[in-house]
């Protein structure tokens, strides 16, 4: 039986790096994508001391040429892609709409809607391949809040993606191929190092506003994605499933 092959964009730190490690002990072959090619040869050597399957390609995903480029050669090379996780995205920096430039809006929306459409439309050819295909993508309760201080332009570029996971959902579902998305709520990673180190009264605050009273963890976000590209997921599509410990509620 062939192995099923998982591609996970932005995989070379933070829930990434915690996705591909969980798929691969899942018993995918895991292709790790990023743009620090040292980072990702320390990932991938990280995977195989874990004996799983990993390689690195190393390409920006806000680039369309690179994509189309990379994506063919991993499907190429594999024959078909099992499940794309578009996990490469981000806050990007912060501005008023006012005074926002032109080149921040749309660098904002090529990190988190160009990427994921950019490299769900490269894989599904080979996601046509599987017998069982999946997308994950990731939005954010800025999708449905519109994002705190300076950072609604992000929210508007999750949003975005989550519709794009539903349109997505509509028209591959013919194929068998079903796209869901996750929404983490503030995961313990290295993205906030900076404020954690030089504000940790703020970042200690941050629990107050999440009902279960603590941060998420990477792992706890690649279990719920290792879920969605599983069999057990097998009927359900076009999805978002929270992960914040009730933060999206507020309290």
């Amino acid at each position: 039986m062939t192995k099923k092959v998982a591609l996970v964009t932005g995989a070379t730190g933070g829930i990434g790096f915690e996705v591909a490690k969980r798929l691969g002990q899942d018993g995918f072959t895991v292709v790790l994508n990023g743009i620090e090619d040292d980072k990702g040869a320390e990932r991938v050597k990280e995977l195989s001391d874990l004996g799983i399957e990993a390689e690195y390609y190393g390409f920006d995903v806000t680039s369309d040429e690179a994509v189309d480029k990379n994506v063919k050669a991993i499907g190429d090379k594999y024959g078909k892609i099992d499940a794309l996780i578009n996990n490469a995205g981000g806050l990007g920096g912060r501005s008023p709409m006012e005074e926002m430039t032109t080149e921040f809006y749309r660098f904002v929306m090529a990190l988190n809607l160009d990427s994921a459409f950019f490299v769900s439309r490269a894989a599904i050819p080979y996601l046509k391949k599987s017998d069982s295909g999946s997308i994950v993508n990731y939005t954010s309760n800025a999708g449905w809040n519109a994002g705190g201080p300076g950072a609604g332009i992000y929210g508007v570029s999750k949003g975005a993606v989550h519709t794009l996971t539903r349109a997505l959902a509509k028209e591959l579902a013919p194929a068998g191929i079903r796209v869901n998305a996750v929404s983490p709520g503030t995961i313990d990673t290295p993205f906030h190092a900076q404020i954690k180190a030089t504000k940790p009264e703020v970042f200690a605050s941050w629990k107050d506003n999440i009902m279960l009273g603590r941060l998420g963890q990477p792992e706890e976000v690649a279990s719920v994605v290792s879920f969605l590209v599983s069999k057990d997921a097998s009927f359900i599509t076009a999805e978002t499933v929270q992960i914040g410990g009730g933060q999206a509620l507020g309290i």
